[in-house]
C-alpha cells in the first residue's frame, strides 16, 4: 500500500472517511473537490448501523460528533392547528435507534469533522476548486489510470480513481462511460434545506412536522445557530407531466426559479408553512434535490470505483450517510486485505457492501405516500396509523417496517482490517 497512489473525487462525507482509512494502510491520496472550501451547514443527516460500528473504529469521531449533534428532544406530529397527535423520542441506544437518530447532525459539521481528521496526515493532499476532466484507463484495464483536471492540477497518474461526489456523479458517467442521470432511480420527490433567521418553533426543543394535502410536507426544528431549520418535501405523482416538468424546470434554472417554485407549491398549505417561505425567501444557505437512489450494475469498472451516493444513493431510507463512511472503509479495507491485488481488493469490496446496500435501500411499500400524502383521505388515515404507533408505544416494533437503517447495527458483522503500512 506505500506505493499506491489514490485519487478522490469529492470531499463531503464519502471522501474524507476514505482518505482516512487509506492513508491509514498507507497509501498516498490526493482529494479533489470542485467546490473551493469544505460546505458548511446543509441537510441533517443520521449515522446509524454500519455508520455507528465504523464511527466508533475511528478514534475521536464520536466524541467530535456528539459535540455537534442536533438539539433534539424528539420528533412531534402536529395538524394543522399545531396541536401535537404524536411524538417519538430517541431510544437512547444508538445501536437501536428510533426515527430519531441520537447522531443527527449537520452534512456540513460532519463533513468539517471528518476532513478535520484528515487534513494533516501527511499521505493525504486536498485540492480544492477543482474537479476531473477526463480519465484515460490502461488497455488492460490493470494499469494506472491517466486522469486530466479542470482547473489546472496536473495530468496525473493514478493506481485508483474513487468516486465520492454524489449522486449526479460527473466523475461517475466518466468512469462508467455513461450519462449523469443513468442509473439514477427517481422517487418522484423533491426536498429543500434551509435556515430561518426566526425561531418558527419558539424555542421548542421538539422538532415537529406536518404534513399537507398534495404530497406536501413540512419539518422543522432547532438551529444551534439560532432561528430554525426547515425541510420541506413535495412528492408528485408519477408520470403526470403537469406537475413533474415544473419542477423539472425551475431545478434547471437555479435557486431563485426553484425557491418561487417551493413558495407557490405551499402557499396556504397551513401550520407554520408561510412563516417558513418568508423564511426560505431569504435564506442564504438554500438547498434543494431530487430524491433518488443510485443503482449501477457495479461498483467498479477496472481501475475506477464508486463509493456513497455516486454509487449507491440510498433515498428516503435514512442510511445514506452510514452507508458512505462504512463504504469507505471497507473499500480501504479490502485494498489493504489483498495487498498487491487490486482486483481482488475490488472483488472483494463489492461483494462486502452489495448485502448492506440492498438492505439500506430497501423502500418499504408506500413509504413515500405515508410521508406525504395526496389526498385528505389519505392524510387522515396517515395521522392515525402515526396516533396509534405512539400511543401503545410499538414504535420498536414498528420502525423496523420503515427502514432497515433503523435497526440494530451489529447485524452486518463489518470485519476489523489490520491497517499495517
Amino acid at each position: 500500500m506505500s506505493n499506491l497512489r489514490v485519487l478522490i473525487v469529492g470531499a463531503s462525507i464519502a471522501g474524507p472517511t476514505a482518505a482516512y482509512w487509506f492513508a491509514k494502510a498507507g497509501a498516498k491520496v490526493t482529494v479533489v473537490e470542485r467546490f473551493p472550501h469544505i460546505r458548511p451547514n446543509g441537510q441533517n443527516v443520521d449515522i446509524r448501523t454500519v455508520g455507528v460500528t465504523v464511527m466508533r473504529r475511528t478514534p475521536g469521531m464520536e466524541a467530535a460528533v456528539r459535540a455537534k449533534v442536533m438539539p433534539h428532544e424528539g420528533i412531534s406530529f402536529v395538524g394543522s392547528n399545531g396541536r401535537p397527535f404524536g411524538i417519538i423520542r430517541a431510544t437512547g441506544n444508538p445501536d437501536q435507534q428510533s426515527l430519531v437518530s441520537e447522531y443527527e447532525i449537520l452534512r456540513g459539521d460532519l463533513s468539517q469533522i471528518l476532513f478535520d481528521m484528515s487534513k494533516d496526515n501527511e499521505n493525504i493532499s486536498y485540492v480544492f476548486g477543482e474537479q476531473v476532466a477526463s480519465m484515460q484507463q490502461h488497455e488492460q484495464e490493470d494499469g494506472p489510470v491517466t486522469v486530466e483536471f479542470a482547473n489546472g492540477f496536473p495530468t496525473s497518474e493514478f493506481d485508483l480513481v474513487v468516486a465520492c461526489d454524489g449522486a449526479t456523479s460527473r466523475t461517475r458517467a466518466l468512469g462508467l462511460c455513461c450519462g449523469v442521470r443513468d442509473h439514477i432511480k427517481s422517487i418522484n420527490c423533491w426536498v429543500a434545506y434551509f435556515s430561518t433567521q426566526q425561531d418558527i418553533l419558539d424555542g421548542s426543543k421538539l422538532g415537529q412536522t406536518y404534513s399537507a394535502p398534495g404530497g406536501r410536507w413540512i419539518a422543522a426544528g432547532s438551529n444551534p445557530a439560532g432561528g430554525s431549520r426547515v425541510a420541506l418535501m413535495g412528492l408528485y405523482p408519477r408520470d403526470n407531466l403537469g406537475i413533474t416538468r415544473p419542477f423539472r424546470d425551475a431545478m434547471e434554472q437555479g435557486d431563485v426559479a426553484f425557491k418561487q417554485y417551493v413558495a407557490q407549491h405551499f402557499k396556504g398549505a397551513g401550520w407554520k408553512c408561510d412563516e417558513a417561505i418568508e423564511g426560505m425567501m431569504g435564506s442564504p444557505d438554500f438547498y434543494a434535490s431530487e430524491i433518488a437512489q443510485v443503482k449501477p450494475p457495479s461498483l467498479c469498472k477496472g481501475r475506477f470505483v464508486l463509493v456513497g451516493d455516486a454509487g449507491y444513493a440510498a433515498g428516503p431510507t435514512g442510511g445514506g450517510t452510514s452507508l458512505a463512511i462504512a463504504g469507505a472503509y471497507v473499500l480501504a479495507g479490502e485494498i489493504s486485505k489483498h495487498k498487491g491485488d487490486l482486483a481482488a481488493g475490488l472483488r472483494g469490496y463489492e461483494e462486502r457492501m452489495r448485502p448492506i446496500i440492498d438492505d439500506l435501500q430497501k423502500i418499504p411499500f408506500l413509504v413515500p405516500t405515508v410521508l406525504a400524502p395526496q389526498t385528505t383521505w389519505g392524510l387522515w388515515m396517515r395521522n392515525s396509523i402515526i396516533w396509534f404507533i405512539c400511543w401503545t408505544r410499538v414504535m420498536q416494533f414498528s420502525q423496523r417496517f420503515f427502514a432497515n437503517s433503523y435497526g440494530s447495527g451489529d447485524k452486518y458483522r463489518l470485519p476489523e482490517y489490520s491497517w499495517d503500512k
